[in-house]
């Protein structure tokens, strides 16, 4: 059976660079920003680390996004799909750094 370890997590805002400030001074996170994604991101000194997307209509206030690791993600949303999961989002690049898709 393959591993699908949880690798990222979003928690949206509003005003993503004063989440940042805010979950950085209460929790201690080491906060970094990348101006060239307009993200913002966190890291625990232990667990998955994650960041602060903008809200938008998809990333909504009330919405945590957890981003699970996977081997094969065409397979996988084949499966989900098959499984009564349906793909929001196909899978997309990040430049740099992957891929991901959102069911």
């Amino acid at each position: 059976m393959s591993k699908y370890p949880i690798v990222h997590v979003e928690i949206p805002a509003p005003d993503p660079d004063a989440a940042g400030k805010f979950y950085g001074d209460m929790f201690g996170w080491e906060i970094e920003k990348y101006d060239e994604f307009d993200y913002v991101v966190f890291s625990p000194e232990e667990g998955p680390g994650g960041g602060f997307p903008a809200t938008d209509e998809v990333m909504k206030v009330d919405r945590l996004m957890v981003y699970v690791g996977s081997e094969d993600i065409e397979a996988d949303l084949k499966k989900i799909e098959g499984l009564g999961g349906k793909t929001v989002m196909a899978k997309t690049e990040i430049p740099g750094t992957g891929w991901f898709a959102i069911f």
